[in-house]
């Protein structure tokens, strides 16, 4: 199915009732209208990552259901699934024929062996230095054979997630296999997920290396195209990088948005969104959070090292249950440019604040995309996060199909879905975007597609604003909050 100008919703296959066939369920019963696309977040069978180390693209892990359940849901909104380009699961029948068969294996190629990528067979400090990392070593996994023999392999992330060569032609049989499996499968979207780190090459940082990235996307874009489907490459990075991209004509996120809508709504100033408004890609997904934590590095240079700094510090003394520990080591962070929360306890648990901040990503350049938590305005889950001791839980509660019924009667949700549903039918969405800064508080953002005119009006301050359609020539309001 083709891409739709409406609201995706991200989630995982057991977050929102516990299994494929209850959060169909919950689409068709509260959804309808409100989403026109799922991010189904990875659903195959997996060894670690809440399912971002997998096993095997071709399988439906059975706890959620089987492909059936996917193409239910796949068939009737636009669909996203995930490929790990950059790694693959070392408990996977690839990895682990490497193991039994070492030199013998016809996989052997799949995988980075540091004594075949390092001249000596180990980087030197130099070279670890210039890596762009997770960890504070080089990044690796010492795996044992069957023969008895160890090895350095190439891993970037977790242990469970190790890394591909993606330079062979083992690798790309397998990529261009998985790919057409998926889109097969009714994949309207295929999320290359930690698409920057995928190229290796020495003397290099390993990250986003140029022009072999290029050559990656295309690669990959090809393979697809056929099936009418896209990729979009997952990066955390300056926003240079997604404007490259989007130069090429392809789909990327909006990673920017989470922080400088916090920004505005912590400091009433509305300077640093109105530019980035303005320069922003165009063709692009939008969010305010995902199942990651809420990302720094993608606003520098968007906002000062200071406001990013005052931003921080405003999430952990404005926000609701929020301390820096939940992004430290002590709570498993990989990462130490993501802050764990999420977005509604982030504006303290403020259903005025957070309903303006959907409103402005409703209006913003893109196709919103909605996490689960976030859909349901989801404070922090604090009991998953100590009992876990995962900093990331803190944002992926489970809720069974009791909770979301209670969940979705609530005020601030109520809104957020009139809010979407009026997003999804508005045709001045998919026309001209302009904005304007009325003052150091208010924001105007309009929308308009011949007769059809949507504007955005709101005080970042107050968090007042006012939402209206105009429709030859005659103008209603939408939505307001004074």
């Amino acid at each position: 199915m083709k891409i739709k100008n409406q609201a995706m919703l991200i989630t995982y296959s057991d977050s929102l009732g516990k299994n494929l066939n209850e959060l169909h369920q919950v689409l068709e019963t509260h959804l309808k209208d409100v989403v026109g696309g799922v991010h189904l977040l990875p659903f195959y069978p997996s060894s670690g990552d809440r399912g971002f180390a997998p096993m095997d693209y071709t399988k439906v892990d059975e706890a959620f259901g089987e492909w059936e359940d996917v193409k239910k849901i796949s068939e009737k909104y636009y669909f996203m699934m995930d490929f790990m380009i950059n790694h693959i699961s070392q408990k996977s029948p690839y990895f682990q024929d490497f193991l039994a068969k070492k030199d013998q294996s016809a996989y052997k190629d799949m995988f980075i062996r540091y004594k075949d990528f390092w001249p000596n067979g180990e980087p030197t400090q130099a070279d670890v230095d210039l890596i762009y990392k997770r960890k504070p070593r080089a990044p690796y996994v010492e795996v044992t054979f069957a023969d008895g023999t160890k090895e350095k392999v190439w891993c970037t992330f977790d242990e469970q997630q190790i890394d591909l060569d993606v330079t062979t032609e083992t690798t790309r049989n397998f990529i261009k296999e998985q790919l057409e499996f998926l889109a097969e499968q009714g994949a309207s979207i295929i999320r290359l997920d930690a698409f920057a780190y995928a190229n290796k090459k020495i003397g290099t940082n390993d990250f986003f290396v140029e022009p072999d990235i290029w050559e990656m996307l295309d690669f990959c874009s090809q393979l697809v195209t056929p099936y009418e489907t896209i990729v979009l490459p997952e990066i955390h990075e300056h926003y240079t990088i997604q404007q490259k991209i989007a130069n090429q004509d392809y789909y990327v996120y909006d990673f920017a948005l989470p922080m400088l809508v916090l920004h505005g709504l912590y400091s009433g100033s509305v300077q640093r969104l109105v530019h980035w408004m303005t320069i922003c890609p165009r063709k692009q997904f939008t969010t305010l959070d995902t199942h990651d934590g809420i990302g720094i590095v993608d606003v520098k240079d968007l906002l000062t090292d200071e406001e990013i700094e005052l931003t921080r510090e405003s999430l952990y003394s404005q926000g609701a249950n929020v301390k820096k520990i939940y992004s430290s080591e002590a709570y498993n962070n990989l990462d130490i440019y993501q802050i764990n929360c999420t977005y509604y306890s982030a504006l303290g648990n403020d259903d005025r604040a957070y309903t303006l901040a959907r409103a402005i990503q409703c209006f913003a350049p893109g196709i919103p995309q909605i996490y689960y938590v976030g859909l349901l305005a989801g404070e922090n889950d604090i009991a998953l996060l100590e009992s876990s001791k995962e900093g990331r839980n803190i944002n992926r509660h489970y809720y069974d199909l009791a909770e979301i019924q209670q969940e979705v009667q609530r005020p601030v949700v109520q809104n957020l879905f009139e809010l979407l549903k009026f997003r999804n039918r508005s045709t001045a969405f998919s026309g001209t975007f302009s904005v304007e800064q009325l003052d150091e508080q208010t924001v105007l953002i309009t929308w308009e597609n011949q007769d059809v005119k949507a504007t955005l009006n709101a005080n970042l301050a107050t968090k007042e604003f006012i939402i209206q359609e105009t429709i030859d020539g005659k103008t209603e309001e939408i939505f307001s909050q004074k």
